[in-house]
Order: structure tokens, then C-alpha cells, then sequence
């Protein structure tokens, strides 16, 4: 009989591998497996090099142009991409000092709205160079600044005629003409109304932004100033006749003006209590249970309502031609911010106040 041959090694070893079979280990194969098996054990986790953990940070480039002569100003270089347009601001003012950070004004487009501050390069960047156009906003003052300028004057400007001085009035004539109730009444309710604006300023209102352009505050004051200067003249003249109805309509005027006066400033605490730290409302302010807060039913800027309200009984209860143009042109400037601010509240809050006026009820 014939001997049948063993396979050789390497054929047996295909064999095994083709049916599934696991190849055998040999001695030194195991022993080599454990102590690399030992080595990744103690290693721990594989961290990544520093090199490697470094290259992905990208850092972005801003070109600063001039808007009008499109020529380039400078380059603000290695900036984060967590930066916001306000960081970028002040880069740029270290670069070029003469132009303080309030003072500057970036564009993502030269005929585009200006940037907030507040908005991060990164949301911006479509590569890593980024090109904002300057403008030169001008001199700007703060907010606070800004209506404390504005409504202190009326304050003072007011009680100055109210005292009669002997540069503005005849003296014989101011010791000789009685002076109405209305008068006295007069001074009360308008002081009342700018010490008002005044402390809601200091403590109720949030201002955003922060800045305003320094013409904007002289063209407010002017317009105020004038305007109180004018009113005061005629209400504390000695000459000065009281109301038709006397002290009937004076004394209804002087309630709706009060009640205008705690109507407004209860709706600006309302609106504070919605509004967040930098200014921005949170949600759309809903009626309490004070009385005053229910004519957030019927229009979306219940404040400038209670406003108009407050100087056309100031009208009435003092019947005088200036405060009646002070009224209506107060009434029209109230009613465009109330538009402007109308249209805002649809694009954030349409379900709220979609049915809503913006200033005077039932007229939509």
C-alpha cells in the first residue's frame, strides 16, 4: 500500500483559514501580544499633539475701507472668530486713535444699515478676509446724557418765567395783575411731568446701543427748550386770561392730565420689566392687573398714547395757542415713532400684536 503524504505547513494553513479555523499561536507570537497588550493599557488615552490641537483655530482679517472714497484705511489682523464688531471697533481705534469706538460706524455693504455691536465676525466671514466700509458717525454723547440734557432744561427754563423775573416781565405790572389758580396748577403739572421723565431716565429705562450722534441731542434740546420757553412766556404772563369754562375744565384737564402722567409711567415700568440687559425686549409686555396697563389691549405703544394724552390736557387746562402747536406737533412726532415701532413688533411678535394700533385705539 501507498503512504499517504501530510500536507505541508502553508497548505494546511490555507486550508484552516478557508473553512474559518483559527490559526494557531505559537509561543512567541502570545508572548509579543501581551506586552504590546500591556503597553496600551498603561499608555491610557491617546491625546492628540499639541501641533495638531492648534491647527484648527482660524483667525479672520478685517479690512477697514472708507466708504466714500472706497479706499482701504487699514487691516485689523488675527481676529478670533468669537470677536464681535464692537472688538473689532476697538482694534481699529488703536490703530487709528482719532476715531474713539463710539464714533465708528461698519458696514457690511456701503449702502447696507450699520452694524450692532454686538454681532460676531464669524456670522459674517464667507472667507477669512473680511471687508467692513468706515463711516465717521460724528461726536456721540450717551443716552443718559442725552435725555438728561434734554429734559432738564424745560425744568428749570419753566420756573424761571414762573418766578417772573424783572428781565423778561414789567414789575409794576407783575405786582398789580392777580395771578390765577391755573397758573400755579400750570407750574405743578409741568414740572411734575419733566421730574418724571428725569427719574425714569436714572432708574427705570434701558438704553441699547448707547450712543447717539452729539446734533442729534442739540436739535432736541432746541426743540424743547424753544418750545418751553415759548409756553412759559404766555402761561406766567401777567396778561394772561384763564380758561372759558374756568375751573370746571380746568380741573377735568388737570385730572386726565394726572391720570396720563401715571398711565405712562407705569407702562415704561412695564415695559422694563421685558426688557433685557442690553436693551432688547424679551417678549411682548401683557396687561397686569393695574388698570393703567390694560391699554396694551388695544394699541402696542400704550406710552407714547398716555404721552399725546398728557399734553392735549395740558392744553386744555391752559388754553394757550403754544401748547396747542407743541401738542399736535408732539402728537405727529409720537405717532411716526409708534408706526416704527409697530412694524418691529409685527416681525418679533405678530401673534401679539397683530391686531393691535399702534398709538391711538380702534384705528388700525
Amino acid at each position: 500500500m501507498l503512504k499517504r503524504q501530510n500536507p505541508s505547513a502553508p497548505e494546511h494553513s490555507r486550508d484552516l483559514t478557508a473553512h474559518g479555523g483559527a490559526l494557531p499561536m505559537s509561543h512567541n507570537d502570545s508572548r509579543s501580544f501581551f506586552n504590546l497588550s500591556q503597553l496600551v493599557l498603561s499608555a491610557g488615552q491617546i491625546k492628540p499633539s499639541p501641533a495638531l490641537k492648534h491647527s484648527k483655530i482660524t483667525y479672520f482679517e478685517v479690512e477697514i475701507v472708507d466708504v466714500q472714497s472706497k479706499k482701504q484705511i487699514c487691516i485689523v489682523d488675527k481676529v478670533p472668530p468669537a470677536s464681535t464688531i464692537l472688538d473689532v471697533k476697538h482694534k481699529f481705534h488703536k490703530t487709528c486713535p482719532q476715531w474713539y469706538p463710539s464714533r465708528v460706524g461698519l458696514q457690511l455693504e456701503r449702502n447696507g444699515p450699520f452694524l450692532k455691536d454686538s454681532i460676531s465676525i464669524q456670522s459674517l466671514a464667507v472667507s477669512s478676509i473680511v471687508t467692513l466700509y468706515f463711516t465717521d458717525l460724528g461726536q456721540q454723547v450717551g443716552w443718559t446724557t442725552f435725555f438728561l440734557t434734554e429734559y432738564t432744561g424745560p425744568l428749570f427754563i419753566y420756573l424761571l418765567f414762573y418766578i417772573r423775573l424783572s428781565t423778561i416781565y414789567d414789575q409794576v405790572e407783575s405786582r398789580k395783575n392777580f395771578r390765577h389758580p391755573v397758573v400755579h396748577l400750570a407750574c405743578f403739572c409741568h414740572c411734575l411731568h419733566y421730574i418724571r421723565h428725569l427719574l425714569e431716565t436714572l432708574f427705570v429705562h434701558k438704553f441699547s446701543e448707547g450712543h447717539t450722534p452729539l446734533k442729534n441731542m442739540i436739535k432736541g434740546c432746541a426743540f424743547y427748550w424753544g418750545f418751553t420757553s415759548w409756553i412759559a412766556y404766555y402761561i406766567n404772563h401777567p396778561r394772561y386770561t384763564p380758561p372759558t369754562f374756568g375751573h370746571k375744565q380746568v380741573s377735568y384737564a388737570a385730572l386726565a392730565f394726572l391720570m396720563c402722567e401715571a398711565g405712562n409711567h407705569f407702562i415704561n415700568v412695564a415695559l422694563a420689566h421685558q426688557t433685557n440687559s442690553e436693551g432688547n425686549r424679551t417678549c411682548f409686555p401683557s396687561p397686569t392687573y393695574n388698570p393703567f396697563t390694560w391699554l396694551f389691549l388695544l394699541v402696542s405703544c400704550p406710552n407714547y398714547t398716555y404721552e399725546a394724552g398728557s399734553w392735549i390736557s395740558f392744553t386744555v387746562m391752559t388754553q394757550t395757542l403754544p401748547v396747542g402747536i407743541f401738542a399736535f406737533l408732539m402728537v405727529i412726532q409720537m405717532s411716526l415713532w409708534a408706526q416704527k415701532k409697530h412694524k418691529l413688533y409685527l416681525k418679533r411678535f405678530y401673534p401679539e400684536v397683530r391686531r393691535k394700533a399702534a398709538m391711538i385705539p380702534i384705528i388700525f
